[in-house]
């Protein structure tokens, strides 16, 4: 968030998921950075979450961190090198074994959209091809993480809500969750969360947006 350190906000919520589940060692994958190192980011997330009292380990330097950590973490950066470069590195059905078998996983930015069905609702260019838009499908519904419905005076593009569904009108079956900055959810089977200081939009087909606040029935996204 502006004017806060970095991975202060989710923190807490951080710390609450890792005592649930006992989370005291983290694989990391760092794949979504671009222009600059996995090394780098992996320590920028460690510093970030040591005084939780939890290691983390980048996959980068340990592969086998996707098996014998407690839990798996994917960092935000470019969507579209995320994807393909955990296509190269065969990650993906690793990861969706680990958590099917019951590893918790948390993603912000690209990782969240990892976690989706594709990465249809991505905001990043597609700067590399991935084999395919296919992702983990951890949860049912699309992602737009960094959702804004705002629009720049004098700008003639389209506005984030206009992508938004054109992704619906050529992928009618789809629920899409736009996360505002400052927001999150907590997935656990077909129970949705919502956390956080702000509200979420859910997109869906042939509807108007609906604004969703913490507390709110989020049912409607895995129908």
């Amino acid at each position: 968030m502006p004017g806060e350190p970095y991975f202060a906000w989710p923190r807490p919520y951080v710390e609450a998921f890792a005592i649930q589940y006992g989370i005291r060692k983290l694989a990391f994958v760092p794949f979504a950075a671009v222009d600059f190192g996995y090394d780098q980011y992996e320590e920028k997330f460690a510093n970030a979450l040591r005084p939780l009292g939890i290691e983390v380990i980048s996959v980068h330097r340990d592969c086998h961190a996707i098996e014998t950590a407690d839990a798996i973490a994917v960092g935000g950066g470019n969507t579209f090198a995320l994807l393909s470069r955990c296509y190269e590195q065969g990650l993906l059905p690793r990861i969706r074994l680990a958590v099917t078998n019951g590893k918790p996983y948390m993603g912000w930015s690209a990782g969240a959209n990892l976690a989706c069905p594709y990465i249809f609702t991505t905001n990043d260019m597609p700067i590399v091809q991935p084999p395919s838009f296919e992702a983990l499908g951890l949860v049912s519904f699309q992602i737009n993480p960094h959702y804004t419905p705002l629009t720049v005076p004098g700008h003639g593009g389209e506005s984030r809500d206009a992508r938004l569904r054109e992704c619906l009108a050529i992928n009618p079956g789809l629920s899409i969750a736009a996360l505002p900055e400052g927001t999150l959810l907590k997935v656990n089977g077909t129970s949705v969360e919502l956390f956080g200081s702000g509200y979420l939009t859910v997109f869906q087909h042939g509807q108007l947006p609906q604004r969703k606040h913490p507390g709110d029935n989020l049912s409607k996204l895995c129908s």
